[in-house]
């Protein structure tokens, strides 16, 4: 890439990566009038799926339906989308949104073992510094009593930790038995029309279900804001990934942890220990080390459903 286009793509990521980051504080926002988290998955999902139908309309790009396409989209609807969301939910409910920015931040480390398990990647010492760097952050910002605004949060970094494998695990999953042939986009699209459906009897049978009404409340505004937010911002990932390649896309994950904080910080007013920046630095060290160099392939720059 010539040294313009480095620095036009550079931008893109890093709008790209605040998009994502807003996503955090307004998921914050729906959660804190009491919504349930199945309630709120199934409407994220369904205004995501009109997003993208939209955008499949105007790329013209058709839905082969087939058994592998169907077992593929399931899977990814409920291990990348509405098990992972629901836990995310449920957590941000208590606690600040700016710590789970940082906590999702974990998911290429994770992904790191998973691969080596699945004969995806084979040891490597920079990148095995890097996971105990990482672990090291999660340490420092769960053990000590003043790293968490409540200790009584701490049960709920655990239930992060949920989404944080379950996303993981999605990422080698499809780098190990590929996308059916599907295009991200397509498979997108697929696992949130599959993923509206398992998430609706969900929210009704445990009394979740959020009726629409009309005007809309606060939370129901950051909701959708959330939902459009993701589903244009994931598009821009595949257009960034075709044109700049998977390597340079996967920095996506910098400017999302890092605006994700400052957008706590700007919108909810978060504030946080000395305990936070020492463990999202050795965190964010820690991915650094773990990410693939230019002619390496990190599984986990393959994720389909979050990053």
């Amino acid at each position: 890439m010539s040294r313009a286009e480095v620095l036009r793509y550079s931008f893109i990521l890093f709008l790209l990566g605040a998009g994502w980051g807003l996503t955090q504080p307004l998921g914050k926002i729906a959660v804190s009038t009491g919504y349930g988290h199945f309630g709120l998955v199934f409407w994220q999902l369904a205004i995501g799926l009109v997003c993208m139908t939209v955008i499949g309309v105007i790329a013209r790009r058709p839905f082969p339906v087939g058994a592998r396409q169907l077992v593929l989209c399931v899977f990814i609807a409920l291990i990348g989308t509405v098990i992972p969301n629901a836990a995310a939910y449920m957590a941000l409910a208590h606690i600040p949104a700016g710590v789970q920015s940082v906590l999702m931040s974990v998911v290429p480390l994770v992904a790191f073992p998973i691969a080596i398990v699945l004969g995806l990647e084979g040891f490597n010492p920079r990148r095995a510094l890097g996971l105990l760097c990482g672990l090291a952050g999660v340490l420092v910002l769960v053990l000590p009593r003043a790293s968490l605004p409540d200790p009584a949060a701490l049960p709920w970094v655990a239930v992060t930790m949920i989404a944080v494998v379950l996303y993981a695990f999605e990422g080698n999953y499809v780098a190990r038995w590929g996308t059916a042939g599907l295009d991200a986009v397509q498979v997108l699209w697929g696992a949130s029309a599959l993923g509206t459906i398992i998430a609706l009897p969900l929210a009704l049978g445990t009394g979740q279900f959020i009726p629409p009404h009309w005007p809309l409340d606060r939370p129901d505004v950051a909701l959708i804001g959330a939902s459009v937010v993701h589903a244009l911002v994931y598009t821009g990932y595949v257009w960034l990934v075709g044109r700049a390649g998977s390597v340079f896309a996967a920095q996506v994950g910098y400017p999302v942890t890092a605006t994700g904080v400052l957008w706590a910080m700007l919108i909810l007013s978060e504030t946080y220990s000395p305990y936070f920046w020492a463990a999202a630095a050795l965190i964010l060290g820690g991915v650094f080390l773990v990410q693939p160099r230019q002619q390496e392939t990190l599984a986990s720059a393959s994720s389909i459903g979050e990053t």
